[in-house]
């Protein structure tokens, strides 16, 4: 089974305060949000869970990132954030990483993908194919091919096919890697938006990407959003009704399964102290490469 690690790979600051992350002193300043990716050590190599934004992000963001969510968002480009850096913090190589797999495009998710020149990329066909092409000016601002040098890498699933897992459909296993990984369509935020199910010692970790983006969304007797965050999940959102159904069945899977499954989401601060144990802004412990060989 997967060794799992958690990294913040670049915060959001957005517009808000208080009204996003619900932690900000006043509305008046922006807000926190993490990018939570898993690094996963599996036998197959290196594993990344979304890449959050890259090297060449942090060098290039007016060539890279739309200025609409650079004004937004304002990302804290820091180098040291990237996934690149933190996994060699790690005591790895990037080229160590064979497998990473999207729970889609969106520039903060995605923006990591050319700085692992060895990695095959997965994510659903139906996700490949609205990025591509870039209909509404929306789009244009999210998906930015700038960032996907990688593209002859990329290995695309059916949305419609697969196996049933844990009462969800269309799961699928995914090719070079073992069934301790899984992708799970969960469609809203973009047409072809996945979770991707983690199995480790302690049970299943589901990460849910933005199928939601509060730890209280999931709440199981009264779910509840930031007002911020509910406006921001409502402009990006490409299918409203598959969106609130698919939180729905995130709910009732919590309902289900309890302790069994932990389920997260990218961008929650709270969700991704508690299983990273240790506060967003900080990174993993630095692990020497020669402990690694």
């Amino acid at each position: 089974m997967p060794r799992i690690h958690h990294l913040n790979c670049i915060c959001a600051c957005p517009l808000g305060g208080r009204l996003m992350d619900g932690r900000a002193p006043t509305v008046f300043q922006r807000g926190t949000l993490c990018c939570h990716c898993l690094l996963l050590e599996t036998s197959e190599g290196l594993t990344l869970v979304d890449t959050g934004y890259g090297l060449g992000d942090v060098r290039e963001p007016q060539r890279r990132l739309s200025s609409f969510f650079l004004w937004l968002m304002s990302p804290d480009l820091r180098e040291e954030m990237t996934a690149a850096r933190q996994i060699e913090r790690l005591g790895f190589r990037r080229e160590d990483v064979r497998h990473i797999v999207l729970t889609h495009l969106d520039f903060d998710h995605a923006g990591g993908l050319d700085d692992f020149p060895r990695a095959a990329v997965h994510l659903l066909r139906s996700e490949r194919e609205a990025a591509e092409a870039q209909h509404t000016w929306l789009d244009r601002q999210r998906y930015r091919p700038a960032q996907w040098a990688s593209r002859p890498r990329w290995q695309v699933y059916d949305a419609a096919q697969g196996d049933t897992w844990q009462g969800l459909q269309c799961v699928r296993a995914l090719r070079g890697l073992t069934d301790d990984v899984l992708l799970v369509p969960l469609a809203g935020h973009t047409l072809g938006h996945a979770g991707v199910a983690v199995r480790s010692g302690e049970g299943w970790m589901l990460m849910a990407g933005d199928a939601y983006f509060h730890h209280r969304e999931m709440d199981l007797e009264d779910p509840w959003c930031t007002p911020g965050l509910r406006m921001y999940q409502t402009m990006m959102e490409k299918d409203r009704k598959a969106r609130l159904a698919n939180q729905g069945r995130l709910r009732a899977l919590k309902a289900q399964a309890g302790a069994a499954i932990d389920i997260l989401s990218a961008h929650d601060p709270l969700e991704f102290e508690r299983v990273a144990g240790r506060a967003m802004y900080t990174l993993p412990e630095a692990v020497p490469a020669v402990q690694r060989t």
